[in-house]
């Protein structure tokens, strides 16, 4: 009886060790519909069908991102994939700079055990650190499977809030294309982009998960589901996983970041605002040339 015990002690502390050393890294790519930017780039007389496509190509081209998730059973990391842009582009500048503003970031940790989150966020060169709970999603469980790759996966949606700190949640108000067309070109060259569009409080998304990786992981803030989140999309963007790996050779320690000011989610959405305006009125405005965007007083 003794030398049983033993032996399921040793065999527990052999499943619990096996448990603690999983892991997993999973690749995304992200694709993002540029409609709305199509309806108001088009209402600007100056920019030519040649230049507007090759701006679209390049947007595009910015959203269509490569990530990486990497994930054990209570924590990951998910950050973007270094691409390598000429450092005499400057346009390939002014599109980095670009994707700071709209959800762009660096290493972003969860851990779902204990329900906390950090993400690095750069505006403008100013490192941020968001610190926060992670937040709860009330998951809807629908009756679909599909299979992403070798896994069958099922469909989940919900509705959750909107990220403010991110510029591609806008949304054009109703009738503002419309009302764009009617403007004379003096007329658009003092419209604030601001009061065109609006920015809703909550978003439907519609997540794919398999029960086959039965980790509570996914991209970015998604998390909650019996199983890893291989496919997440909202009516902008989609999030697709092309490839995992689990328990690869090398394996990965996943901290959590340190780097930056340390702020709040909300903190970090009313900071952001604060820059959105001040960049509408340097460039969006008569006059506005010429002025530096500051943080602090």
């Amino acid at each position: 009886m003794k030398h049983f015990f033993y032996l399921a002690a040793a065999l527990l502390s052999m499943l619990n060790a096996a448990a603690q050393d999983f892991q997993g890294v999973a690749t995304y790519e992200s694709k993002t519909s540029m409609e709305d930017m199509k309806k108001f780039s088009g209402q600007n007389k100056e920019i030519t069908p040649e230049m507007q496509k090759m701006i679209e190509d390049r947007v595009k081209k910015m959203f269509e991102k490569t990530f990486v998730l990497k994930f054990d059973r209570t924590a990951s990391t998910y950050e973007e994939e270094e691409k390598l842009d000429s450092p005499n582009d400057p346009m390939a500048q002014g599109f980095k700079m670009m994707g700071s503003i709209m959800g762009g970031g660096g290493k972003h940790y969860k851990n779902v055990k204990e329900k906390t989150m950090l993400q690095e966020k750069d505006i403008f060169g100013k490192e941020f650190l968001v610190s926060d709970s992670l937040p709860g999603i009330k998951w809807v469980m629908v009756n679909e499977s599909k299979k992403i790759g070798n896994y069958t996966c099922y469909k989940a949606t919900a509705e959750i809030p909107v990220d403010k700190s991110n510029m591609m949640n806008y949304r054009p108000k109703k009738g503002a294309e419309e009302e764009m067309k009617k403007k004379s070109e003096e007329e658009l060259k003092k419209t604030n982009f601001m009061e065109m569009v609006e920015m809703p409080d909550t978003k439907i998304i519609t997540a794919w998960y398999t029960p086959e990786i039965p980790v509570s992981q996914g991209p970015g803030n998604y998390w909650g589901l019996p199983g890893l989140i291989l496919e997440v999309s909202d009516d902008k963007t989609v999030l697709l996983c092309s490839k995992v790996v689990l328990n690869p050779k090398e394996k990965s320690e996943i901290k959590a970041p340190k780097k930056g000011e340390k702020v709040t989610q909300a903190e970090f959405a009313e900071i952001m605002s604060k820059k959105i305006q001040e960049m509408q009125d340097m460039y969006g405005a008569p006059g506005g040339g010429g002025r530096r965007m500051r943080f602090g007083g």
